[in-house]
C-alpha cells in the first residue's frame, strides 16, 4: 500500500538526517522565501479580479485628481469665496449654521433690497446650503476644527470627484466597463465642468451637476431593470436636483422627451412603465416641498410636458392591456383610433381650458431666451445683460471641449450602430443639451456631462477594435502551417497573412495617435483650469513691466472700509452686481443684488445712475441712499468696471422709464467717453463718479493725464465737480470708488 506523499518540510528540519543537517538554510536566508511564497500565494488573483482591482485603482486616483486639480487657486491665493452670487450663498450657509434650519427657512432678510427686503426661504433654492451645513455638522460631530467658510470652498471640487463616481457607472450601464473608466477620466479635468467647481466657487451649479447626472444615471437604470427601487432613487434625485438649481427644468422636460421617443418608437415596456411613473409621481410631490418651487410643478408652462407624458403613458399601459384582452385585430385597431383621437382631444381641451383661465401659467422669460436666442434683447434686457446669457462662440467650445469636440459626433455613430433604450437617452441627452450649450455659454456645464460620456464611448470603442486588432495578429497561424499549401485555401492564407503586418502596424500608430490626444487634451484641460477657471474674479492679477505678478485686492479693501467706516445702518447704492458681496463682506444694506427679481427697483437704480447729478440726488433721498459704489478700470485697464456696463443701465432704465433714451448717450450710434461723446454721457452720475479726479491722474508714460487704459482713449470731461455727493474713499488702484450722499441743505 503506497501511503501519502508526506509534505516538504517548512523549515527543512523535519525528518533529515545529520548527513543532511549541513545543506539546511539559515532560518535568516529562510524569512525572505517564506514572505515570497506567502505573498504570491495570497495575492494570486483570477483575471476578473485582477480587472476589479485595476478598475478601483484607475478610480481612486481618477478621484483624488478630480479633487486637487480643482485647488489651483486656493495654493496661489488663499482660501476664498469666488465670484458674486457665491457670496450670498456663503452668507446663508453661514445663517444656516448658527441659528438652525427654521430660522433660515423663516429669515426675512432687511439687508438686501432696501427698502423692500427679501424673504429667503421662499426666493432661493436651499440644496446647497443645506449640503455644506451637512458637511460641517458632521465634520464637527467628528471632533474636527474646521471653519463654514472651508467647507464651502472645498464643497464643489468635493462634488466634482462624486461626479466622476457617478459618470463611471453611468458609462458602465449605456456602453461598458471601460467607457466608464474614460468617462470618469475625462469628466474630471474638463473644463467645461471645471469652469463652475473649483475651490472657490460656491455656486448651486457646484452639487447640481452631480444631481442632475445622478438622476439621469438611475432614472436609465430604472428603465433597464424596471426595478422599483431604482425609479424611487431617481426620484430622490430629482428632488436634491430640485432643491439645488432651477436647472431642474431640463430634467423634467428631457426625461418625458425621451419616454415619449420610446413611445412613438415601438420600445414601450413595463419597464418604461414604472420607472416613469414612480419618477414623476414621487419626484412631483417632492418637488412641491421646496417653497420656491411650491405649485409650479403642476401649474407652470414649463412642467406641463412631463404631465402630458405623464397622462399619455397611462393611455398606452390601458392600450396594451385592451389588446390582451381583444383577440380581433381589426376591432383593436378601430378601439386603438378613438381612444388616441379622444386622448389628444380631451388633452388639447385641458390644456387650452388651463392656459385661458391662467390656472396654466404661461413660459418664463429665460425659458423663451432659451428657444429664441434674441428674445431677451428684445424685451428683458436685464437677462441678456449678463455675459454668461450670451451666445456661445466656437472659440469658447474648442476652449471647454478641446478634442471632446471632435469625439462627440464619433460617439453618436457608436451609440446609433448599438441602439439601445440607454443610448438613445444619451444620444437625446447629447443633441439637446449641445443645442442649449449653443444658445447660451453658462448651458455648457449641462452639455460637459453629456459630450463626456459620448466621447468616452468612442474613445474605449475605438482602443478596444484596435487592441483586438493587434491581438488577433499576434495570434495568426504562419502560412507554413497550413496543410495543402497548393490548394485555394493554402492560398488565401498566405495572402491573408502577407496583410496582417501592415493592419497591425497601422493599429499601432492609430493606438499612438489616439494616447497622443489624450495626452495633449490633458494638457490643455490642465493649463486652462490653472490660467483661465482658478483666479477669483475678487482678487485680481496681472502681470508687471518686468513679468512680476501683481495682485489687485481693491474689493476685499473697500468692503473693509465700509465694514469700518460707515454706521451700521448704512444704505449702499451700486449697480446689483456687487449687492450680494456688499451684503456679505461690507455688512451693509443695499438697494439691489443679484437675485434681480424686482426689475423695477433695478431700473430705478439705472435712472438714477444715467441721470444728471441733481436729478440722481432725487432718486438716491427717495430710497435713503447714503453711500454709492462704482467701479472703475481706467487706471489698471480693467475692462469689466460700470463704464462698460453702462449702457445696459441705460437699457434696463429706460425699458420702465421712458424719460432714458439710449440714443442720447451715443454719437451716431458709437459710444464713446472721449471729447465726442454726447453731452448727456459727458455730465451724467455714473461718468462723474467714475472719472472725478482722474483728468489731473498720469496714467501712463507718454499718454497724457485722463488717459483712460481700459478704453484706450482720454477722457472728455476732466474738469468735473460734485455738487450732491462727495468722495468719501477711492482704493489704492482706483477700481472701487465710494462716495458719500451729502445731507439735504436746511429749507426755510
Amino acid at each position: 500500500m503506497v501511503g501519502k506523499p508526506q509534505p516538504e518540510p517548512v523549515n527543512g528540519s523535519a525528518k533529515s538526517g545529520p548527513s543532511q543537517s549541513h545543506l539546511a538554510p539559515s532560518s535568516s536566508t529562510l524569512k525572505p522565501d517564506l514572505l515570497s511564497n506567502f505573498s504570491l500565494k495570497s495575492l494570486k488573483l483570477k483575471t476578473k479580479q485582477q480587472e476589479l482591482l485595476i478598475r478601483i485603482a484607475i478610480l481612486c486616483l481618477v478621484y483624488i485628481l478630480a479633487f486637487i486639480t480643482r485647488l489651483f487657486s486656493v495654493l496661489r491665493y488663499e482660501s476664498m469665496i469666488h465670484e458674486f452670487d457665491p457670496y450670498f450663498n456663503y452668507r446663508t450657509t453661514l445663517f444656516l449654521t448658527q441659528k438652525g434650519f427654521y430660522e433660515f427657512w423663516n429669515w426675512f432678510d432687511s439687508e438686501s433690497w432696501y427698502p423692500l427686503g427679501r424673504i429667503i426661504g421662499g426666493t432661493l433654492y436651499p440644496g446647497l446650503m443645506v449640503t455644506a451645513a451637512l458637511i460641517y455638522w458632521s465634520l464637527r460631530f467628528l471632533r474636527f476644527a474646521v471653519h463654514i467658510r472651508e467647507v464651502c470652498v472645498l464643497t464643489a471640487p468635493f462634488f466634482a470627484s462624486n461626479t466622476t463616481l457617478v459618470a463611471y457607472f453611468f458609462g458602465k450601464e449605456i456602453w461598458d466597463s471601460g467607457a466608464g473608466l474614460v468617462a470618469a477620466a475625462l469628466i474630471a479635468i474638463c473644463p467645461g465642468y471645471i469652469s463652475r467647481s473649483v475651490a472657490g466657487s460656491y455656486d448651486n451649479e457646484g452639487v447640481a451637476i452631480f444631481a442632475l447626472l445622478l438622476t439621469f444615471y438611475l432614472f436609465v437604470k430604472a428603465v433597464n431593470t424596471g426595478s422599483l427601487a431604482w425609479a424611487l432613487a431617481s426620484a430622490f434625485g430629482y428632488f436634491y436636483m430640485v432643491s439645488a438649481w432651477g436647472g431642474y427644468v431640463f430634467i423634467i422636460n428631457l426625461i418625458p422627451l425621451y419616454v415619449l421617443v420610446l413611445l412613438v418608437t415601438g420600445r414601450y415596456s413595463m419597464r418604461l412603465y414604472v420607472a416613469y411613473n414612480c419618477m414623476y409621481v414621487l419626484g412631483m410631490l417632492l418637488a412641491m416641498q421646496i417653497r420656491f418651487v411650491g405649485f409650479q410643478h403642476v401649474q407652470s408652462g414649463e412642467h406641463m410636458a412631463a404631465m402630458g407624458v405623464f397622462f399619455l403613458i397611462q393611455v398606452f399601459y390601458f392600450l396594451d392591456w385592451v389588446k390582451h384582452l381583444l383577440s380581433d385585430a381589426k376591432l383593436f385597431q378601430a378601439f386603438l383610433r378613438i381612444t388616441v383621437t379622444s386622448a389628444i382631444g380631451v388633452g388639447g381641451i385641458a390644456l387650452g381650458l388651463g392656459m385661458a383661465s391662467g390656472y396654466i401659467s404661461p413660459w418664463t422669460g429665460r425659458f423663451y431666451s432659451l428657444l429664441d436666442p434674441t428674445y431677451a434683447k428684445d424685451h428683458i434686457p436685464i437677462i441678456a445683460s449678463v455675459s454668461e446669457h450670451q451666445p456661445t462662440a466656437w472659440s469658447s467650445f474648442m476652449f471647454d471641449f478641446h478634442i471632446l469636440l471632435f469625439l462627440f459626433p464619433a460617439g453618436l455613430y457608436f451609440c446609433f450602430k448599438r441602439l439601445s433604450d440607454a443610448t438613445i437617452f444619451i444620444v437625446m441627452y447629447g443633441l439637446t443639451s449641445m443645442y442649449f450649450a449653443g444658445v447660451m455659454v453658462r448651458l455648457i456645464l449641462v452639455a460637459t456631462p453629456a459630450v463626456c460620456l459620448i466621447s468616452a464611448i468612442a474613445v474605449s470603442a475605438t482602443i478596444k477594435n484596435l487592441t483586438q486588432v493587434v491581438r488577433s495578429n499576434n495570434k495568426v497561424p504562419q502560412a507554413g502551417s497550413s496543410k495543402g499549401t497548393g490548394s485555394s485555401k493554402g492560398s488565401s492564407k498566405v495572402s491573408i497573412d502577407q496583410s496582417q503586418p501592415f493592419q497591425r502596424n497601422g493599429a499601432i500608430a492609430l493606438l499612438l495617435g489616439a494616447f497622443y490626444l489624450l495626452s495633449k487634451y490633458a494638457t490643455h484641460c490642465t493649463w486652462v483650469t490653472s490660467e483661465a477657471y482658478s483666479s477669483p474674479s475678487i482678487v485680481l492679477a496681472a502681470r508687471g513691466a518686468h513679468g512680476n505678478r501683481v495682485i489687485f485686492d481693491d474689493y476685499r479693501e473697500a468692503y473693509f472700509w465700509l465694514r469700518q467706516n460707515t454706521p451700521p445702518d448704512a444704505k449702499v447704492m451700486s449697480w446689483w452686481d456687487y449687492g450680494y458681496q456688499i451684503t456679505a463682506m461690507g455688512n451693509r444694506t443695499v438697494i439691489v443684488d443679484n437675485n434681480t427679481w424686482n426689475n423695477t427697483h433695478i431700473a430705478t437704480v439705472g435712472h438714477a445712475m444715467s441721470s444728471y447729478e441733481d436729478e440722481a440726488y432725487d432718486i438716491m433721498r427717495s430710497l435713503d441712499v447714503d453711500y454709492v459704489l462704482v467701479v472703475f478700470g481706467g487706471v489698471t485697464g480693467y475692462s469689466s468696471d460700470d463704464i462698460n456696463k453702462f449702457l445696459w443701465m441705460v437699457r434696463i432704465g429706460g425699458g420702465v422709464f421712458p424719460v432714458i433714451k439710449e440714443p442720447d448717450y451715443l454719437v451716431n450710434g458709437e459710444y464713446r467717453v472721449d471729447k465726442g461723446a454726447a453731452p448727456k454721457m459727458l455730465n451724467c452720475l455714473m461718468y462723474k463718479l467714475s472719472y472725478y479726479r482722474f483728468g489731473e491722474l498720469t496714467t501712463e508714460y507718454g499718454k497724457p493725464p485722463g488717459y483712460d487704459r481700459a478704453r484706450g482713449v482720454e477722457i472728455g470731461n476732466k474738469d468735473i465737480k460734485l455738487e450732491y455727493l462727495e468722495e468719501a474713499f477711492t482704493t489704492s488702484n482706483w477700481i472701487v470708488r465710494i462716495y458719500k450722499v451729502k445731507p439735504p441743505k436746511n429749507r426755510w
